[in-house]
């Protein structure tokens, strides 16, 4: 299942045939990326114009939290410019913009494969043209696990909204201000209101993630009726015995049905 979210996070969203999914990620990358790096690019640049103000705020959300006041100092530009670009980026369909109450609002890549570009082929172009992968290979083992917490926590999202598909579902995404945030937070219509994080660790999740969870649902003026925990790598023996109806603790086994 790793290798399978691994491999979503890079290709999801694209048509390629013949991709063979046995292979590992990095030669994979390299053979149907980076070697066809300007037929690639050709067509994003179709999409996109070429137009660098584009690319650097596309690259601005790949390797940043997504919020847009980030994004925007990160590409070293207004909050006017920034807003009309994010507004056109929007309408051709790269990306789409999730608005927030308390804070900046957030924008997410609509397809997988797009993202991985912007964070790792686009801005390293000038190496991978001449056909020095070297940089490329270094940011990805870098930033690895960082980069696919956030289709991990997609993924969870899908499974929870799958879970109580029955139960009056309301809303079902992330939540945050300009100090905390939920990687998941969950409303049905009954108000019933599930809080949870995501973590794509190579650690066991510990007893101090559902601490950090209540503080936050507290700070953010949030009561939940249900603590939800997803892990890659297992939890502790404390936090399991923990487990009952207000605390769900899910492995990544169980997101599973959500790639088939």
């Amino acid at each position: 299942m790793e290798d399978a979210i691994e491999k979503f996070s890079i290709f999801g969203g694209v048509e390629w045939g013949g991709i063979d999914t046995s292979k590992p990620a990095f030669e994979l990358i390299e053979k149907l990326i980076l070697q066809d790096y300007r037929y690639i690019r050709n067509d994003i640049t179709e999409v996109t114009g070429g137009m660098p103000l584009y690319h650097s705020i596309l690259t601005a959300i790949a390797l940043g939290d997504g919020k847009t006041h980030t994004a925007y100092k990160r590409a070293n530009i207004s909050k006017e410019v920034g807003d009309k670009a994010v507004d056109e980026l929007c309408d051709i369909g790269i990306i789409k913009l999730k608005k927030a109450k308390k804070s900046s609002d957030k924008l997410y890549f609509t397809s997988p494969f797009l993202r991985f570009w912007f964070a790792f082929v686009s801005p390293l172009f000038k190496g991978i043209k001449d056909g020095d992968f070297k940089e490329v290979h270094k940011r990805y083992d870098n930033r690895k696990s960082e980069f696919i917490n956030l289709p991990f926590t997609q993924l969870t999202q899908e499974f929870l909204k799958d879970l109580h598909k029955d139960d009056g579902l309301l809303e079902c995404s992330s939540y945050w201000d300009d100090k905390d945030e939920l990687d998941i937070y969950l409303k049905t219509k009954d108000k019933k209101t599930i809080v949870g994080s995501a973590k794509y660790t190579n650690s066991k999740i510990k007893k101090n993630e559902l601490t950090k969870l209540q503080q936050i649902s507290q700070d953010l003026g949030i009561k939940a009726d249900v603590y939800v925990i997803f892990s890659k790598k297992g939890f502790s023996s404390e936090l399991k015995s923990l487990k009952g109806q207000n605390l769900k603790l899910y492995t990544i086994k169980n997101l599973k049905q959500m790639l088939n």
